[in-house]
């Protein structure tokens, strides 16, 4: 029986109709899992993503894992994906793993970050995972928005209409913004997001930013979850996915360090 393995990967969201494979759509799992295919020269492989991404968006650490059909060493494999992925994915480490690994259910934390600007970028790579939005005229609004997010609550008002069974509630553990000369990082730190979720929280800010929504607006869509709410939804571009945690640990270091 061969080891599980742990492969983390970046991609550029443009290209791909997101993560998840559909049918005549290319999506960054199909297209893993078709060079996988022919790495083993076998049947279609399965792979298990730590988290879905949606059309556009990005990823820096995204993390996945995988039962192979046969023995091989992780530099190899990394070496054999990368010769036959587009250049927008990137294998960037293979690692063996416990069987009990899970890249979903084992993860303890995601980092995302999104990135928006006044004005389109003069770095053209800048400029392809930038969004570019409307300048802030309220600084307080938005720091005062910002302070409300952080806490373990219902997020259905900033999912899809129709979020499904599954609970809506999760953990923000910190939001950070930090201003750039032309516009704005903002990273969030949590144990899960919600379809959109990160997407809808950045265009309620704006929203709050720009004095389109007032801060006791967004207190309200917090204490009384509606799936649908009417807040803009930010545009896919701006966002990646950084980082996947998987040790508690590690996790509190960077929560403690702001």
């Amino acid at each position: 029986m061969t080891q599980r393995m742990k492969l983390e990967l970046a991609y550029f969201g443009r290209p791909f109709h997101g993560w998840q494979k559909q049918r005549r759509q290319k999506t960054v799992q199909g297209e893993l899992e078709t060079a996988l295919s022919s790495v083993f020269g076998g049947p279609r492989i399965s792979i298990v993503g730590a988290g879905r991404t949606d059309a556009g968006v990005h990823a820096a650490g995204q993390v996945v894992h995988l039962d192979p059909p046969g023995p091989i060493p992780p530099e190899a494999l990394m070496n054999s994906l990368n010769g036959r992925l587009p250049p927008e994915i990137r294998i960037r480490s293979i690692r063996p793993v416990a069987a009990a690994f899970h890249a979903r259910k084992s993860a303890v934390g995601k980092l995302y970050t999104y990135r928006a600007r006044w004005r389109t970028p003069t770095l053209p790579w800048l400029e392809m995972r930038s969004a570019t939005v409307r300048g802030i005229s309220d600084e307080e609004g938005i720091s005062a928005a910002l302070d409300l997010l952080p806490g373990r609550r219902d997020w259905a008002s900033f999912t899809v209409p129709d979020p499904g069974k599954d609970s809506t509630v999760r953990t923000l553990f910190r939001v950070r913004y930090r201003s750039r000369h032309d516009g704005f990082d903002l990273d969030f730190l949590g144990d899960g997001f919600l379809r959109y979720q990160v997407r809808r929280m950045v265009g309620a800010l704006l929203e709050v930013g720009s004095g389109e929504r007032r801060v006791d607006d967004l207190c309200d869509l917090l204490d009384r979850p509606r799936p649908g709410a009417p807040i803009r939804t930010a545009p896919a571009v701006g966002l990646c996915l950084e980082h996947v945690y998987y040790r508690k640990s590690r996790l509190l270091s960077l929560e403690e360090n702001g």
